[in-house]
This record gives C-alpha cells, structure tokens and sequence, in this order.
C-alpha cells in the first residue's frame, strides 16, 4: 500500500478513535483530554477536530468543550434499527418460549436506549417501547450493562446520571448499586424487582462480544413472573444473548 493511502487509512482510524474517547467520556470533553487519551499530539486533535465540526459529527460548545455531532444521531438511529430487525427473531423465540416481553437494549450516553421488542400475547405487559429511554439503575437492562463495567465506570455515569426514582422500589445509592452488581456478576444476570414499573419484574443478561454494551430481558407482571421464573427464564435468555452475538459477529 502506497505511503499516502496508509497514512489516509489511518487517519480515518484516527477519527473513529476521537469519536469513541467522545462518547466514552459522557459525550463532552477538552481538547487537551483528547490529546492525552488518544496519546497524539494536540496539532493532530485539532485538524481532526476541525475536519469532524466541519462535517457535522462534532460540534464545538461555548465551554470550548467539544461534543457529538447532529449528524451522527441519523446514523446511530439506522444503526439501532438494522440492529433492532437483526435480533428480532431470537426475540420472538424468548416470548414463544417463555409468554413474556423481550426487549433488546443498548447503553447510549449514560442511560439505556430500548432497540428492539417482541411484545408478549398477554393484554397486560409492561410499557417500555422502541425508542424509550431509562435510566441504567432502575432497569435489569442497564444493570446487566452496567455489571459488565468497573467500579469506578459505574461510580462515573451515576455521577453524571444521578439515581432518579422511578418507583418507591427503585435503587438509592451507590453503595445499593454496586452491591446489586456484585451479585449480578456472579450469577451472571439482573434482576429488576418493580424498581422500574410497579408491579413488573424483568430479568437481563448481557450480549457478549458486542461493540456497544448490549442486554436483552424478558419481563412481565408479577402476577406472572415470579421469583422462580428465572429457573425458566434464565436457560432461554443464555441461549438468546448467544444467537444474538453469533449473529451480529456473523462477518
């Protein structure tokens, strides 16, 4: 490869690793931190910069902080759907299996965005829709996404996020949090007991081997959902989250 299409090559590396450091550092950040976190030095930030404000994909704030751009929130929405679409047979295998809601979800700043869902036959289910967001604490899908993240990542987002109560059941502080996720790593999936919805339990496992962390959840009334749903549930949501992997690293 000729010495101008390696450096263009890794320019476009470069620019895709500017976006990623945005993202991760809750979607605004200095320049100097690019710099550092990147390990190139600032002229090379700056003319990246410049190139992803020009184009949309980044936009400069009054703080001087930069941010993500407009233009990526039309790719990151086609994005979801083609994702959405991609997993909706396994979800539709979870509801045929277990009779209740499947829900495929991703973390999107510091809350979870709802991408996919299989509604369950019953009249009466839960209420979260494609599209929705929800905090991370308060749902089995974001506690399943914010298991498979440190400590101290978790001490981060709900800094940013807070601990907003959704019901009278939902998580307090911190301390609850990391505790709640302690225990989720060990079993290896979330449970959301009506912190969420009242009245709605949801149980959650992680998608392993995605690029953007990614969970599924059945959930349903507690009328219907026991406690003892995950001895059921559990098996089918392990198989699920692994079809849904295969499938999405299928290149």
């Amino acid at each position: 490869m000729a010495a101008d299409s390696t450096e263009r090559v890794k320019s476009v590396s470069r620019v895709f690793d500017v976006l990623e450091l945005i993202a991760d550092a809750g979607g605004d950040v200095t320049i100097s931190q690019l710099a550092a976190a990147a390990d190139l030095p600032m002229t090379t930030i700056h003319r990246l910069l410049r190139t992803l404000v020009a184009e949309g994909y980044a936009r400069q704030l009054a703080n001087r902080r930069y941010a993500l751009g407009p233009k990526l929130v039309r790719l990151g929405e086609v994005a979801n759907r083609q994702f959405g679409q991609m997993a909706m047979p396994q979800l539709k295998s979870l509801v045929a299996r277990l009779g209740e809601t499947a829900n495929l979800a991703t973390i999107d700043g510091d809350s979870v965005v709802y991408v996919s869902q299989a509604p369950s036959p019953h009249a009466m289910r839960m209420f979260t829709e494609v599209g929705g967001r929800a905090a991370l604490h308060s749902t089995s899908v974001g506690k399943a996404i914010l298991a498979q993240l440190s400590d101290d990542q978790v001490r981060e987002i709900i800094g940013r996020a807070g601990m907003p109560h959704s019901t009278e059941r939902s998580l307090s502080t911190i301390d609850e949090l990391l505790a709640d996720l302690a225990v989720s790593r060990e079993r290896g999936y979330a449970v959301d007991d009506g912190e969420h919805e009242v009245g709605v339990r949801c149980f959650a496992m992680a998608v392993p081997d995605m690029p953007v962390l990614t969970a599924v959840s059945v959930s349903g009334p507690i009328s219907r959902v026991g406690e003892d749903f995950a001895d059921q549930a559990i098996p089918v949501l392990r198989e699920v989250v692994a079809d849904i992997s295969a499938a999405a690293n299928a290149y």
